[in-house]
C-alpha cells in the first residue's frame, strides 16, 4: 500500500494521506506457503508462512480486524533471519460480526500449527493486534476450566476445550487499549439522533468554534470544562448504544427459546433476522486536534487523516456497523473482555512494549499504565520515533517501522 509519499502530487491534500508506510523489499531465498487451518470451533482461517533458510523462530502478526499479510515489518524480520506468520481472523476486514472470543480461537489455531512445525513462537501485536495478543495470553495462561464459556452476548465459545499454547514471547507495538476503549475516545457525543449522521448538539460539537475549535490545521485548545463535559457525554452515548444492543440480543434469545419449544419457523426467522447497529461519527478524539491533551510528538490529525472535522463524517471509522453481539464483544468498552489493561496481568511471557512517540491512538499515559499492568518478569519498555502506523515523525526522518524493526530485532536476538 502507498502511504507516506508526500512528495507525490495531490497526496498532501488527501484526507487519508499518511496512514500506510511502504515496506522494504523482502530478502531472497524465503519460502512462502499458504495454509488453511481449522479452529477449535470448526471455523477456517488462513495464514501465510514465510521461512528464511535455517529459521527456528517465527514471529506471528495478527490483527482482529485487518489483513496483515503485507505488514511493513515483515521484510525486516525476514532479513534478520526470523520466519514470519501472518494470519487473518475468520472475517478479516469486516467488523460486522467480530467477536473477540472467537478471534482468539483463530489466534490459537495459528499457534498450534506453528508449534507442530517445531518452531519457537513470538507473537507481535501492532495496534489492535496488541490487545488481541494480550487477551489470548490471558486466556491461554489459565486453567482451561476457568476460561470464558461465553461471549458478552451469552453466545457459547469453545475456549475451555481449545488447545491454546502460550507464545515464547510477545511484542506489543503501539498497542492501543482495545477496540472498545478506543471507541470510547473517538466517538462523537454530539450525535443526537442515531439515525441521522448529520444530527448535532452544538454544545457538544468538537468542531464548533463556540467550543474552542480552530479551523484545521491550526491546533485547538479546548477548555477543561468542555473536555470533561465531552468525555462524560461520550460515556453516555456508549451506554445508550449498549442498551440497544442488549435489547437486540434479548429479542433473538427469546425468539430462539420459542423456536426450541414450538419448532415454529417464524420464531427462528425472528431470531435470525439481523439487527445491526450503525454508529455514525467515530473520528472525534479531542486529542487529534488539541495537541496539548496527553501531549506527545504526534502530528495534527487522526488515524484516518489530516482533517478529523471531515473524516468524522465519512464512511471510514471504528465500530461503524456491527451486529449486537459484535458490539458487546468488541466495541463496547463497558462489556468487552478484550481490554488491554484488564488482560495485561495475564501476560507473563517475556515482553517488549514498544511505543511510537508520535502515536495518535496510544498515548504516553497508556504505555505507562500498560507497563504497570503487565505481569512479565522479563519486560522491556521502550520508544522509537514514529506515528501509529509506522510513519516518520517528520519529513525526511526515518520511518517508525524501520526504527521499530531495529529495536525488535535487538530484543529478539537477545532471547531467541
Amino acid at each position: 500500500m502507498t502511504g507516506t509519499r508526500s512528495d507525490r502530487a495531490g497526496t498532501a491534500t488527501r484526507l487519508g494521506a499518511g496512514r500506510y508506510v511502504d515496506a522494504i523489499d523482502a530478502p531472497n531465498g524465503v519460502v512462502t506457503s499458504i495454509h488453511e487451518l481449522v479452529t477449535a470451533d470448526d471455523a477456517k482461517v488462513t495464514g501465510v508462512l514465510r521461512m528464511p533458510a535455517g529459521a527456528q523462530t517465527v514471529v506471528t502478526i495478527m490483527h482482529p480486524r485487518q489483513d496483515v499479510t503485507h505488514h511493513s515489518l515483515v521484510p525486516y524480520l525476514l532479513r534478520s533471519g526470523y520466519a514470519v506468520w501472518t494470519q487473518g481472523s475468520r472475517s478479516p476486514n469486516n467488523d460486522l460480526a467480530l467477536i473477540h472470543e472467537q478471534a482468539i480461537l483463530d489466534f490459537a489455531a495459528g499457534h498450534v500449527f506453528l508449534r507442530s512445525r517445531g518452531l519457537g513462537v513470538v507473537s507481535l501485536g501492532h495496534s489492535g493486534g496488541g490487545t488481541l495478543a494480550a487477551f489470548y495470553c490471558q486466556q491461554a495462561g489459565i486453567d482451561p476450566a476457568q476460561r470464558l464459556a461465553t461471549a458478552p452476548s451469552g453466545r457459547p465459545v469453545a475456549l475451555r476445550g481449545a488447545d491454546m499454547p502460550l507464545p515464547d514471547g510477545v511484542v506489543f507495538l503501539a498497542p492501543h487499549p482495545g477496540q472498545g476503549a478506543l471507541l470510547r475516545r473517538v466517538i462523537d457525543p454530539s450525535v443526537v439522533d442515531e439515525a441521522d449522521p448529520l444530527s448535532v448538539d452544538p454544545q457538544l460539537d468538537p468542531f464548533d468554534a463556540r467550543n474552542g475549535y480552530r479551523a484545521a490545521p491550526e491546533p485547538t485548545t479546548y477548555a477543561a470544562e468542555f473536555v470533561e463535559r465531552y468525555r462524560q457525554a461520550q460515556e453516555d452515548r456508549l451506554q445508550r448504544i449498549d442498551e440497544v444492543a442488549r435489547r437486540h440480543v434479548e429479542q433473538s434469545r427469546v425468539a430462539n427459546e420459542e423456536f426450541r419449544e414450538s419448532g415454529d419457523p417464524a420464531a427462528r426467522r425472528r431470531a435470525l433476522a439481523p439487527r445491526l447497529i450503525m454508529v455514525h461519527r467515530t473520528d472525534a478524539d479531542l486529542r487529534n486536534v488539541d495537541l496539548t491533551l496527553d501531549p506527545n510528538e504526534r502530528p495534527y490529525g487522526s488515524l484516518f487523516g489530516r482533517r478529523p472535522d471531515l473524516t468524522n463524517y465519512g464512511l471510514v471509522g471504528f465500530g461503524r456497523l456491527s451486529t449486537a453481539e459484535a458490539w458487546l464483544s468488541t466495541w463496547s468498552a463497558n462489556t468487552t473482555n478484550a481490554d488491554f489493561l484488564r488482560c495485561a496481568p495475564g501476560v507473563t511471557v517475556p515482553t517488549l512494549l514498544l511505543e511510537f512517540t508520535g502515536d495518535q491512538a496510544s498515548f504516553p499515559a497508556d504505555i505507562a499504565a500498560m507497563s504497570d499492568a503487565l505481569a512479565a518478569s522479563d519486560m522491556t519498555v521502550d520508544a522509537v520515533q514514529g506515528t501509529h502506523f509506522g510513519g516518520p515523525i517528520s519529513s525526511g526522518a526515518p520511518t517508525g517501522t524501520s526504527l521499530a524493526a531495529t529495536r525488535i530485532e535487538d530484543w529478539l536476538r537477545q532471547r531467541f
